[in-house]
């Protein structure tokens, strides 16, 4: 009886395991103020799950969402919202020459290996998501950013296994860090 429960919980940890390692997971973050206004640099790490590599392979493109949020928070009321931004990147597979593209606004880029194009959909950079003066000196501010796969923007088939299936689920949770107006303000990864 005690192998069979030491056995079931060794199959739930690597189970659990497994799930952790199909999440996004948002690393070093970063606001810099700028003549443009503020902008963020973040590093995400993400694992796609088999049956998205399978779906990618396939010729399925798959769209991820960045999104930013800063708010400033009022004992007396619901926080104020002082701005939000979303970041669209679309991963697709080209069987012809077996590379992998990513594709942000007019920007395209190709890659040979699908880790490469998953590092380079990982970094954002220099992303414009506060107009200049924004924030204002001496007060205090929560910044919010992830990473997560838009599911809207799959095939109807697709879709519809999104909504049982976990294995087509990838999102990073909100990660929040506070910000002072008066000073460029960047968290290292921890």
């Amino acid at each position: 009886m005690k192998r069979a429960l030491r056995a079931l919980l060794a199959a739930a940890a690597l189970a659990a395991g497994a799930a952790a390692a199909e999440e996004i997971e948002v690393g070093a973050t970063s606001l810099v103020g700028t003549g443009e206004g503020i902008v963020l640099n973040a590093d995400f790490a993400l694992d796609l799950t088999s049956r998205l590599e399978d779906a990618l392979a396939q010729g399925v493109p798959l769209h991820f969402v960045v999104e930013f949020e800063c708010y400033r928070p009022r004992w007396y009321w619901l926080d104020e919202k002082i701005g939000a931004a979303t970041l669209t990147a679309r991963l697709s597979f080209h069987a012809l020459t077996r590379t992998y593209r990513l594709s942000t606004g007019t920007l395209h880029q190709s890659f040979t290996t699908l880790d490469e194009a998953l590092r380079a959909l990982g970094r954002v950079r220099e992303w414009l998501v506060l107009p200049p003066g924004a924030l204002q000196p001496d007060t205090a501010y929560n910044a919010y950013v992830r990473m997560r796969l838009d599911t809207t923007q799959l095939p109807k088939p697709f879709q519809v296994s999104a909504l049982a299936n976990r294995e087509w689920s990838l999102a990073s949770a909100w990660k929040k860090w506070p910000l002072d107006g008066s000073t460029t303000v960047s968290e290292a990864a921890r």
